[in-house]
């Protein structure tokens, strides 16, 4: 079986700049949850790394940031998929603390959780931040257009040379399913 690490917010769901602050205001990307189920289908433990800084600013409560989850959790189940985990941080970003991406606290604690290397594990975001967590990892960055993706690329292009990029988690899922790096 196969690890892999997802972004939340421009990933799974619809991003904000305001942040996703309620849980009707999570809602999945078209096609995002299908790839998650088809990840799973193919053997895959998916699991989410979310910055969750929201909770630090006072906009949300872990109360609201569970109930997002568990409604992602019940529309999965609904047709056959499921995250195995889903490691947040709630801090704001002046913190300084290690589980806020970029740095790989998160990412650390899926591997310690889940027992596996984080060794070409595919991590998809869609912020430089996402991806410059996974590469102090040495885990595979892989980047969506969707979310702060575009921006992303227009502003950190430098940064995200050689780092393979695709319209949406759905196409990322496709790409890496038929075997494409």
């Amino acid at each position: 079986m196969g690890l892999i690490i997802l972004d939340r917010d421009g990933v799974i769901n619809q991003d904000s700049d305001n942040f996703i602050r309620s849980v009707e205001e999570f809602i999945p990307l078209p096609g995002s949850l299908e790839a998650i189920a088809r990840l799973n289908q193919a053997g895959y433990i998916v699991t989410v790394a979310t910055n969750q800084s929201g909770i630090g600013r006072g906009l949300f409560d872990l109360n609201t940031l569970n109930a997002m989850h568990d409604k992602l959790r019940k529309l999965l189940a609904a047709i056959g998929g499921q995250v195995e985990m889903i490691a947040f941080c709630p801090h704001n970003p002046d913190a300084g603390c290690d589980c806020r991406k970029p740095k790989p606290g998160m990412y650390l604690e899926i591997a310690r959780r889940v027992g596996v290397s984080l060794q070409d594990v595919p991590v998809i975001g869609d912020s430089l931040r996402d991806l410059q967590a996974a590469q102090a990892v040495a885990a595979r960055p892989i980047l969506v257009r969707t979310g702060k993706g575009e921006r992303s690329l227009a502003k950190s292009a430098n940064e995200l040379q050689g780092i393979p990029v695709y319209a949406d988690l759905a196409a990322a899922v496709d790409a890496l399913l038929s075997g494409d790096k």
